[in-house]
């Protein structure tokens, strides 16, 4: 039996191609428009961490508190210039982000990257894929204290304006986070339209604020200088050590500028980083430190005492705006990580809405919407405030940067083949200082610094679990299902009764080499089969898109006359396939006949899990397991399988 093989699909890259603008002027515009939505979305996090991290560094209820002197000033200061140059200018920006898996970005294309290179790397490529899971769960718990902090730092500025709404911080803060989940549902594609301008001018006001400050006490230039970081790290260590727990949070949201760059591409975030927002972001904390030189008093909330008092309550209002879209961000961020690691496998198939027809990657997760929203909502109620919360963020951002730069320099060294020399010494260095600040963020372990790691260790262990156990469940569902290759024949030389009917079955399987239950149970206990028969695989790339060119794949499995033939359907893991439209795109040339789609049926094969005996894994683990199969989105809405024509056959499977 020969296997005739082929490739179908609708070439249709012009739609694609980008439209010319008709001139230079047009394409400045549309590359400002870029830049703009960029500031929207990509720095809202690091754009907003003025408002609270200054401050943490000389709060005196801090376990380890930075006594506030010239000198420390001067060293703080410093620090934080080149933290942000080393972490976010040189890590990310320059170095990370050349790292992209077909233009999309993150510690989720790096583990693509890094399943590539499995077969290469062999065992360290294993782990280190691991410890990008890990570092992929270390951003859920980024996912929920980035709202809580952001929100509550800057409605903590009404404290500013009048001390007796203090009371009132929480309740409103609450009622943000609920209203800002709420409309989630709805989409970012008519918000998204003016996340850009407000960022533009939030930097820009920061900016002119921090250069008011300087104006006061213009000696605090100085901190530019590497001398000062090197020397209070040098000469005061024991303060400068616990203060780096406090200083990391001027690079939180540094993983956004990697993990957007497929929407936005490498070169219009890096101008617009460096161009606005790093000089924004340092013109302001050069500005707090010398505000506080000028007025120690100003300590308390050095952020918005940098504005004159006519524009303190201006300046809460749009903190506010800012920290939700921050907030907004990273939630997104959250869904397309699940939404991705369901793909890979790591997670349940999650029902998943698109919320914009022009970007694909704009996406709402009902599921994880929620449980974030819950979540966020108890962090607020049991800190209270951004300096309890800050203990707790530093832990999930040093841990995602130092397993960023980790499997950066691992993936550098297999896919350019640079010299060892090279890696080695670049990757010494910032990781040294990578393991520096979180060593600092470990002393905080009891403050709050446990929250992230805990969020992170139950979600690896969740994704770790399923990965497991959906292997356990493939490999018996296979063996009922059996070769296909042989339940083709044995319908060919009759050895299996089934009378052909008229119309045209679909079968959703998960790979070509099996028969799929449903169409087993068909024949066996029907004795019928359809007169046209496609089994339908769905296999996901590790790649975020597929061209048309690639999409599908025929097979006539060995006979042009018998109306069954397999088509695998390959699509990336930032895309969410529609089988009926998937069939559509099938040459009539290729499927022995035309199909009759308008009345064809779809048939799954539905596995309801039930725990074992057999010792594949932990009882606990079992328990877990089944448990997460509970979430599972209905597999007929994720196709886009029309429900008066889909039929579902189930069967159990122990595990």
């Amino acid at each position: 039996m020969t296997e005739r093989r082929r490739t179908t699909g609708i070439d249709d890259s012009h739609k694609s191609r980008p439209r010319r603008t008709g001139g230079t002027s047009g394409g400045d515009r549309l590359r400002l428009a870029v830049l703009v939505g960029a500031l929207g979305v990509v720095f809202g996090d690091i754009g907003t961490s003025p408002i609270y991290a200054l401050q943490t560094v000389f709060n005196p209820s801090d376990p380890h508190p930075v006594p506030v002197s010239t000198e420390n000033m001067y060293g703080v200061v410093s620090l934080i210039f080149w933290s942000v140059m080393i972490i976010v200018t040189v890590t990310y920006v320059l170095l990370a982000m050349r790292a992209d898996n077909d233009g999309e970005g993150g510690i989720m294309a790096l583990i693509t990257l890094l399943r590539r290179l499995g077969t290469q790397g062999g065992r360290t490529a294993v782990v280190l894929a691991a410890l990008g899971i890990f570092g992929a769960s270390l951003f859920f718990g980024d996912s929920i204290i980035t709202p809580a902090i952001s929100v509550l730092s800057a409605v903590e500025g009404l404290k500013v304006v009048e001390p007796s709404l203090d009371q009132f911080v929480v309740p409103i803060t609450a009622v943000i986070i609920v209203l800002l989940f709420a409309v989630q549902r709805r989409g970012t594609a008519v918000v998204g339209r003016v996340f850009g301008p407000i960022m533009l001018v939030w930097f820009v006001v920061i900016g002119a604020n921090g250069i008011s400050g300087i104006a006061e006490h213009p000696s605090i230039l100085k901190a530019l200088s590497p001398t000062y970081a090197l020397g209070f790290l040098i000469g005061h260590f024991s303060i400068a050590f616990f203060s780096l727990a406090a200083i990391v949070l001027t690079v939180t949201g540094a993983e956004a500028l990697y993990a957007d760059m497929g929407h936005f591409g490498r070169r219009s975030i890096t101008r617009a980083w460096l161009v606005l927002v790093f000089p924004a972001l340092v013109l302001n904390y050069l500005g707090q430190g010398a505000s506080i030189l000028e007025d120690p008093a100003n300590i308390s909330n050095p952020f918005f005492m940098l504005a004159p008092g006519w524009g303190q309550l201006p300046l809460v209002l749009l903190a506010t705006a800012a920290t939700v879209i921050a907030s907004q961000a990273v939630i997104t961020g959250a869904y397309s990580v699940a939404s991705q690691a369901a793909q890979l496998g790591y997670l349940p198939r999650l029902r998943i809405a698109h919320t914009s027809e022009s970007t694909a990657g704009q996406i709402y997760v009902p599921w994880i919407n929620w449980i974030l929203m819950v979540s966020v909502l108890i962090l607020i109620f049991a800190f209270r405030s951004s300096a309890a919360l800050a203990y707790a963020y530093g832990m999930a951002v040093t841990g995602t940067i130092t397993i960023t730069t980790l499997l950066f320099f691992y993936v550098a060294r297999r896919r350019w083949h640079l010299s060892p020399w090279l890696i080695g010494i670049g990757a010494t260095i910032l990781l040294s200082v990578d393991l520096l600040f979180v060593a600092a963020n470990l002393t905080k372990l009891v403050h709050g610094a446990w929250l992230p790691l805990l969020i992170a260790i139950t979600a690896f262990t969740v994704m770790t679990t399923w990965q497991r156990g959906r292997a356990i469940v493939t490999a018996e569902r296979e063996r009922r299902e059996g070769p296909l290759d042989d339940f083709v024949d044995q319908l060919r030389e009759r050895k299996l009764a089934a009378r052909r009917v008229p119309g045209t079955a679909v079968f959703l399987n998960r790979g070509g080499q099996t028969t799929p239950l449903a169409l087993r149970a068909n024949v066996e206990n029907n004795h019928v089969r359809h007169e046209q028969v496609v089994i339908l695989a769905i296999e996901t790339e590790p790649v975020p898109r597929i061209g048309p060119d690639r999409r599908l794949v025929v097979d006539d499995l060995g006979y042009r006359d018998d109306g069954i033939i397999h088509v695998t359907a390959q699509f990336g893991y930032m895309e969410t396939p529609n089988v009926p439209s998937t069939v559509a795109l099938l040459d009539p040339d290729e499927t022995e006949g035309r199909l009759q789609l308008d009345q064809a049926s779809y048939f799954l094969s539905k596995i309801d899990l039930r725990r074992g005996k057999a010792p594949t894994m932990a009882p606990w683990r079992k328990s877990l397991f089944i448990a997460t199969s509970y979430i599972t989105a209905d597999a007929a809405e994720h196709f886009g399988l029309p429900g008066d024509r889909t039929v579902i056959i189930g069967s159990y499977v122990d595990v």
